[in-house]
This record gives structure tokens, sequence and C-alpha cells, in this order.
């Protein structure tokens, strides 16, 4: 996940499994090497078992279309977003993976979307949507048709398309998952899938590559999983 990221791209992904050692391209990146809270991590084992109030806000939008080296994000214009509990995050952009960075007792899904919100304060909060091969998905075709158009383009989008109808939420403290690696971020991983063509996702591979960090230890953190 990147909002408050390296602004030019000296790191790589490697396999998703080995470890990237991005501190090694620079000191600003030490917190992705030794930080003790950090993303993403394997959803296996919880520590907790609760519902948190999620009240979403997304729909129509228009946004700015962003490609890059593993990138395919838009910036959201202001309006939409999200209640957890008591705090209300604004939506900033979303973007996406490929495979998921986050994995289900072991499973990782072959796309994801990082809904990324913060609050008034600069708080960070991310709703992370795993996306399984199935229908096409209304949202992920406008990013797809708006490709060609490259970098910068203007673009309108369905983000209510590529939200689960019902968001409950497995919650923890986590990092932006790509340098500098930033901790205290309220992740928020969607328990239901969203759907999305074979094409799509192809699509979506083909734009990204790789894009999916290597598992991160939980150290200890916990995990609050639905209370069905």
């Amino acid at each position: 996940m990147a909002t408050v990221s390296a602004t030019a791209q000296d790191w790589d992904y490697t396999d998703g499994e080995t470890a990237e050692n991005w501190s090694e391209a620079s000191p600003e990146f030490a917190a992705c090497d030794t930080g003790m809270m950090q993303s993403p991590v394997d959803i296996d084992s919880m520590g907790a078992y609760g519902n948190i109030r999620i009240a979403a806000d997304y729909g129509m939008t228009d946004g700015t279309l962003r490609l890059g080296k593993h990138q395919v994000q838009i910036d959201a214009a202001p309006g939409q977003g999200m209640v957890s509990g008591d705090r209300l995050f604004n939506l900033v952009q979303v973007h996406f993976h490929t495979p998921s960075e986050h994995a289900m007792s072991g499973e990782r899904y072959p796309l994801a979307g990082h809904f990324v919100h913060a609050t008034r304060e600069g708080t960070l909060g991310v709703l992370g949507v795993l996306f399984e091969e199935g229908d096409a998905n209304e949202g992920l075709q406008m990013i797809i048709d708006a490709m060609p158009d490259g970098d910068g383009a203007n673009i309108s989008i369905d983000m209510s398309s590529m939200i689960p109808d019902e968001l409950e939420v497995y919650r923890y403290m986590g990092s932006l998952t790509t340098p500098p690696c930033s901790e205290n971020v309220n992740w928020h991983v969607v328990e239901d899938t969203v759907e999305a063509s074979a094409e799509q996702i192809a699509a979506m591979e083909a734009a990204l590559g790789m894009s999916a960090r290597s598992m991160q230890p939980l150290n200890n953190r916990l995990v609050v999983a639905p209370a069905d």
C-alpha cells in the first residue's frame, strides 16, 4: 500500500515470500526491516472477536488515474469514506496489488484493492478488499478502460461496485506495505470477497506485475475478527 511513500521507486518486490530488505535501499526505509507492526500479515489466528461499526459512503466519483511501476491507482475527489468506530476516515485513493498482500489462512487472492483513508488529523485507515475470479466487476472495468489514456487521465468510477455488500472486517494495527513502511495504520481487511473476471485479473496483472510484499510477523499484535 502506498500513500505516504518513497518519491522515487528505488526499491522493488521479490517473489512475495523472500524478505525485501528495503532498508538497504535507503536509511529512510529502516522501519521496513526493523518495525514491529509491519504489514501485510496472514490472517489465520485471531486474538479476539468483536464487531466494530463500519459505515461506508462510496459511489460514483471523479478521480485521477495514476499509472507507474507496480502502480494502478485512483486519486479520489473528496466526499467519500468510511466511519470506523467513532472516527471518520475520508477516502484519499484506491490502488491495487497482484496478488493480494494479506492472506486468509495462508491463501492469497489474485487481486486486492486498498482503499486508503485519512482522518482530518492525518491518521491512516485502510479498507482491504480481496478479489476472486468470477463475474466481471463494473468499477474495475472503468479503470481498465481508462488505462490507455495514460497517467494523469481523468476518470469517473463507481467505488461502491468494488466494495462487498457486507462490511465485516478483520482489524489490526499495521503499516504501509511499501517504503517507508510507516506504522500505526488502522487496517480493516474485509471478510467477504468481490468478484472480477479472469480477463480483468489478467489485465491488472499485466499492469502491476508481482506487487505483493512478503508476509510480516504478527509480533503479538491483536487481530480482531468479526463476531459472526
